[in-house]
């Protein structure tokens, strides 16, 4: 194997990758940074410039390839910086990250420096384009007033400043403003005077987070350049050392190598541990605080897009990197761009969740940003110490003791869970301004102190070092070399080092003990229907692998809102195709991690129920930690020493104060010279070991990339390309992406509510669901203000959809003519007939609906009614279909790439929501249930007998799952009446009556319609029955039950396919057959006794579905098919005549014979020979029967039966009637020997049937039981 064959071999399990310079090219010159937002006006000093990539060795890896405009870009996202002589020099350290086509990430670490500027065109230039704006300036000082003067010279220049350099201090601000009139002069530059200096920067790319140790080795290598005294080795050697030489630290195990100065200690979890994370927790926690950061991460869990801002780019990635290491087991599958310069900013337009972060300028305001997301965005202001999260967003499960458990380790490590605390970074000897005056490197304190971090130094030894040290202070040795520091300064960074890493596994256990409790029993869930992968992956879309509604059923009712909108996340989904992949290909590390963790505590949990609340807290936080604290303080192996390379004379030679031009013949690829080519092959012997164990951050991913479906995020080397043609094809892939989304999205929502009624939970107590659909909504409302947001210039409030509304509304020019009341009375009122559909409310009519509302909805949350009433009225497609037509609104609001100018992906879009049309929704009606809804009511006679409604003076009560109406009197001579009440919910029941008890004010009732006004929804409540005195059962009041007829959504009714109504009470020709004996065909015992056993089993299955889908038991009690009418028709089979009573037969009469026979035998004392005992059951039917015929309400017959029915059902009596009215004396009179009554197996089986029922609590309707006190 040749060098660069075994140094690409290798590439994986080498501690850096590339080592790369960054900084000016004095060959192409200065050439201004136009992505980066700034104005002319400020001084040249002040602009950014761009930065060139200088050099990188080596040239590529064949698993790593280099991606030369992403380093530089991220290595210095402001570009180059100039400073002078009076300007602060401090360097700064900053990291960032890559991600691969596979999803793996590697780390850059970059320390950036001022270096004096050497090339006299790059100080030429400088000072001509000085010059050139100082006179600009005065022409334009001269030419305005001094008003404008002053308050442009006042206005702060410093909001362009780079990242690497802070606002000037006071004292530089006083200096400044002191400086005579213009603002050229506060920023010029004067060759003659000042000493220009440039920004430059040094990158390790790695493949595992090490930020300790990279910091280290780029403070070491620029203090090492910048000394007066040359290093030991040339840097050459330094670098190629780590490059080619450093292997990764095997798992479990920690490494030392050397800097030029000390020595260095980087380590590795081992497979049982939580993945390598060294960003410091402690330091986000103390910027934002707990509260904030458990806000963050329930939106980072959540999937919502956040947005970071802060003025240092390294603040930027200690957050980011914390809110992704916080999430095991789960994987952020969507962009991730910690830092992101000015001419990415475009990426804000993404319409999918992110997470960006971006420097804010200083004294920048919210304002300035351009932000088309903020519905589902969250803004993390972590300078200020401030999350702004989305509105409506669930609170993480156990909230509250979660932040309780989190203080308390802060508090245990010194730290405040307040929050706004500002933690400085260990500080290094790269910190200094001005280089130290030149000493010779003490080699003896250096071993010791190897000694000392190997463990080879007792107590005593270091005693005597320190007094040492001591004494060396005294005696003028205070101050150091550069590479020399005190022995007790050195324990002191080791011992924050290891308090961070200490920390951070703690943070890190307790979250994880929280996912395991939450998750302690997925793979339960986990559905595996497919047979083998190629069949899996060729149904993934249409195929459930993870049971959600029954998952959801055993969650915590506290737990609800926010997991069932985590389960459907692209992370959540990412992991159970990662379950179920592992049956037939390895296990993802972070999974069989998670696995393990699981398997190993529920060995020791005794405690199963899901539904038990209690939280536990993690109680192996000191042990976990243990293992880290070994490896830091004691190194397990340690690199091959710095040596020197095989250099011409006069190659690597020192010059103080500048990093020097590197050789590249050395650094190209690894030299195996014969001194040390045993110890690196011996080194990489022990690859293929490690290759088996690969970090759980993913070192080594051949197996992943073969399912490359699990991380479709888009490549970050294509979203960090600046360039036109790479901003097109991203936001291609974004229009591509939306499209896919919605049709994944309404398919999963179609198949949700299609397969409802099949979804049996056994005894789930949560509204599951309701609550799943009602989570489906929430996200086809953020994929539509995604969508609106995409590609959107102009836009008013937080939402991008009500804003297009809005510009909508008033280009429509209806916002200054108030809308026509539904109430009024004017020549075009319209009328009902049976059958007909009410004109729909157009678009701006529901939107005024929505501003009315006295909700105090945000811009968001009208956005989001409105969708909702929409969907509810099957009319979203229509609605935005209206709302694209505006074709010039449109270019108006958007850019030309934006999805809304995309003609065809556009209309498939429309098309897909189209689908949502099938099924029934009431997500309006049930989710806003204060507001007030103007209902319609007309009641319908029967054609023939229409005259007659002008001798009533009916009136109506609608009765909802929300509440009722109230009676509403219909006035004389009109047959609809028009009212506004509270949101009464889905329509039930409704309550017809008469005040007009004479003898000629009656009428055939056909039915009576209920329309909502904002909906749409047409409720249709069949009577077919007499409404008066001396005609049918003699009732001028009746309870009927409703049916929805029409979604409202469709124009022609038949064309409706939605899920199938539900029973209404009996229709007319049923009720015609049941008022007359001598027309009826007598239905067969088999037929009655079947229709009785389905009506209790459709109650049985009633009460075992979920709460929010059992809908109303009225329906199944006194609908058509329902517990009332089944009854009526065993009781009626087998009557021997209608002579007994009078001119029709009703079941009420009877059972008021059988009472009095039943009282007046008990008075006589003369059963007659029968078997009949008087007993509790006797007593409560006679007492039942008696308290419905006093009742003040004039129900009629039927009605006194209905009421019967539902009283003794619901108090668990119906059961035991059914034989005492078997038993009476007069049912031998009355019912033939064939009737089912005198059937004594028939009866004893229905009673059996009735009995079942008794486990059930059945709570009747208000409009059911009204008059009656029992």
């Amino acid at each position: 194997m040749s060098g660069t064959a075994a140094a690409t071999a290798a590439a994986s399990c080498r501690f850096a990758h590339y080592f790369v310079v960054c900084g000016v090219d004095a060959d192409t010159g200065l050439e201004p940074d136009d992505g980066a937002g700034e104005s002319f006006e400020q001084s040249p000093i002040r602009r950014s410039f761009k930065s060139k990539l200088l050099v990188h060795y080596p040239e590529n890896t064949d698993r790593n390839p280099f991606s030369k405009e992403a380093v530089n870009m991220l290595c210095m996202p402001r570009g180059l910086s100039f400073r002078t002589q009076t300007d602060r020099l401090d360097p700064q350290f900053h990291s960032f990250t890559l991600s691969s086509d596979d999803g793996t990430r590697s780390y850059g670490f970059v320390h950036t420096f001022y270096e004096e500027v050497t090339s006299p065109q790059i100080i030429t230039a400088m000072h001509t384009l000085s010059q050139m704006h100082h006179v600009e300036h005065q022409s334009t000082s001269s030419s305005s007033s001094p008003s404008s003067s002053a308050s442009s010279a006042s206005s702060p220049s410093t909001s362009s400043m780079d990242s690497l350099v802070s606002s000037l201090d006071e004292s530089d601000a006083e200096s400044l403003a002191a400086v005579s009139g213009c603002l050229g002069c506060a920023g010029s530059f004067d060759p003659a005077r000042d000493t220009l200096y440039v920004s430059k920067a040094l990158c390790l790319l790695t493949p595992l987070p090490f930020l300790q140790a990279s910091r280290q080795f780029l403070s070491q290598l620029h203090l090492a350049a910048t000394s007066q005294t040359a290093p030991p080795l040339p840097l050459e050697s330094y670098i190629h050392n780590i490059l080619y030489e450093v292997p990764l630290p095997p798992p479990g195990r920690s490494l030392r190598f050397h800097g030029v100065h000390r020595p260095i200690v980087c380590q590795r979890p081992g497979p049982g541990e939580l993945p390598l994370g060294e960003y410091p927790l402690g330091e986000a926690f103390s910027l934002l605080g707990v509260d904030n950061m458990v806000q963050l991460l329930t939106c980072a869990f959540l999937e919502t897009q956040v947005l970071l801002c802060s003025q240092d780019y390294q603040r930027l990635m200690t957050v980011a990197e914390g809110i992704t290491t916080l999430l095991f087991p789960f994987q952020w599958q969507h962009i991730y761009l910690p830092i992101v310069s000015p001419p990415l900013h475009h990426l804000l337009d993404a319409p999918m969740p992110f997470l960006i972060g971006i420097q804010r300028r200083d004294g920048a305001q919210r304002s300035s940003l351009h932000l088309p997301h903020e519905a589902n965005l969250c803004i993390v202001d972590i300078d200020n110490h401030c999350v702004e999260a989305p509105e409506d967003l669930p609170m993480f499960p156990n909230q509250a003791e979660l932040i309780q458990e989190l203080s308390e380790v802060l508090l245990r490590f010194g730290l405040s869970p307040q929050g706004g605390v500002i933690t400085n970074p260990p500080t290094t000897a790269a910190t200094t301004t001005t280089p130290a005056s030149p000493r010779v490197s003490s080699l003896v304190l250096e071993d010791l102190m190897e000694d000392r971090r190997n463990g080879n130094l007792g107590g005593e030894e270091l005693a005597v070092l320190e007094r040492l040290q001591a004494l060396a202070r005294r005696c003028g040795g205070g101050k150091m070399s550069d590479g020399e520091q005190t022995l007790g300064h050195v324990f002191e960074e080791e011992e924050e080092e290891l308090k961070a890493a200490k920390l951070n596994i703690q943070l890190r256990e307790v979250f994880a003990g929280r996912f395991s409790a939450m998750f302690g029993r997925y793979d339960e869930f986990v559905i595996h229907s497919a047979l083998d992968l190629d069949s899996w992956l060729s149904n993934r879309e249409g195929t459930f692998s993870f049971d959600k509604g029954s998952f959801l059923s055993v969650q915590p009712t506290t737990h609800l809102r926010f997991m069932s909108r985590f389960l459907e996340t692209s992370m959540f989904s990412s992991f159970i195709d990662g379950k179920v992949i592992s049956r037939w290909a390895e296990r993802d590390p972070l999974q069989q991690l998670f696995d393990n963790r699981l398997e190993k505590e529920g060995l020791y949990d005794t405690d199963k129920d899901s539904h038990n609340c209690h939280y536990r807290k993690c109680t192996t936080l000191i042990e976990s930690a243990q293992a880290t604290e070994r490896r830091l303080l004691k190194a397990d192996h340690t690199a091959i020493h710095p040596h020197l390379l095989d250099m011409r004379i006069g190659q690597g030679r020192h010059q103080p104060g500048y990093f020097p031009k590197l050789q590249a013949d050395v650094l190209v690829q690894g030299q195996n010279t014969n001194k040390w080519s045993s110890r690196v092959t011996a080194s990489r012997r022990s690859e293929p070991k490690r290759s088996t164990t690969a970090d759980h951050t993913g070192v080594d991913n051949e197996q992943r990339q073969k399912h490359t479906f699990m991380r479709k995020n888009l490549r970050q080397a294509k979203l960090l390309d600046p360039s036109p043609q790479a901003v097109t094809q991203t936001h291609r892939e974004f229009v591509d992406g939306l499209l896919s989304e919605c049709r994944l999205k309404t398919k999963r929502m179609l198949m949700e509510r299609m397969g409802k009624e099949s979804v049996d939970l056994g005894q789930g107590e949560a509204n599951i669901t309701g609550l799943q659909e009602n989570t489906l909504i929430h996200g086809l409302c953020d994929l539509l203000e995604r969508t609106w947001g995409h590609g959107l210039q102009l836009k008013q409030g937080k939402s991008a959809l009500w804003s297009h509304l809005l510009h909508y509304q008033a280009a429509q020019g209806k916002t200054e003519t108030p809308a026509e009341s539904p109430g009024s009375n004017g020549s075009e009122q319209r009328t009902f007939d049976e059958g007909a559909l009410l004109l729909r409310g157009s678009l701006t009519q529901d939107m005024r609906f929505i501003q009315t509302m006295s909700e105090g909805l945000s811009e968001v949350g009208q956005a989001r009614s409105w969708i909702h009433l929409a969907l509810e009225k099957k009319m979203l497609c229509q609605h935005l279909k209206e709302l694209l037509t505006n074709q010039k609104l449109l270019r108006q609001l958007y850019k030309p790439h934006a999805f809304l100018l995309c003609e065809e992906e556009r209309e498939q879009f429309l098309f897909h929501l189209l689908s949502l049309n099938t099924v029934d929704y009431l997500c309006f009606t049930r989710v806003f249930t204060s507001i007030s809804i103007p209902y319609r009511v007309v009641i319908i006679p029967m054609k023939k007998l229409s005259i007659a409604m002008a001798t009533v003076n009916p009136w109506v009560c609608v009765s909802g799952e929300l509440g009722d109406s109230g009676v509403r009197q219909i006035t004389k001579n009109t047959q609809e009446i028009y009212f506004q009440c509270k949101n009464l919910g889905r329509l039930s029941t409704l309550e017809l009556g008469q005040e007009n008890s004479g003898l000629l004010a009656k009428c055939l009732i056909d039915c009576v319609m209920v329309y909502n006004e904002i909906t749409g929804h047409t409720y249709k409540f069949p009577c077919g029955r007499w409404l008066g005195k001396g005609v049918g059962d003699g009732s001028l009041e009746r309870v009927l039950i409703g049916q929805l007829v029409s979604p409202g959504g469709e124009e022609d009714s038949g064309r409706w396919t939605g899920t199938p109504p539900e029973l209404a009470s009996p229709s007319q020709s049923v009720r015609a057959v049941l008022e007359s004996l001598g027309s009826r065909s007598r239905m067969q015992s088999v037929e009655v006794q079947e229709n009785m056993r389905e009506t209790a089993n459709n109650l049985v299955k009633h009460f075992h579905k979920p709460e929010q889908e059992r809908g109303n038991v009225t329906v199944l009690l006194c609908g058509e098919g329902g517990l009332v009418l089944s009854l009526e028709n065993f009781l009626l089979h087998g009557l021997k005549s209608n002579r007994l009573f009078q001119r029709n037969v009703f079941v009420w009469d009877f059972v008021e014979k059988a009472v009095v026979s039943l009282e007046s035998t008990d008075q006589m004392g003369d059963l007659q020979g029968s078997t009949f005992t008087r007993g509790p059951p006797c007593d409560s039917l006679c007492h039942y029967v008696n308290a419905i015929n006093a009742s003040p309400r004039n129900i009629g017959k039927e009605g006194k039966f209905q009421l019967f029915v539902c009283l003794g059902i619901r108090d668990r009596l119906l059961s035991q009637w059914l034989p005492l009215l078997a038993e009476c004396p007069l049912t031998a009179r009355t019912y033939e020997d064939s009737a089912l009554l005198r059937d004594r197996a028939a009866v004893h089986s229905l009673s059996r049937i009735l009995h079942t029922l008794n486990d059930f609590a059945i709570t009747l309707e208000t409009a059911l039981v009204k008059g009656v006190d029992l």
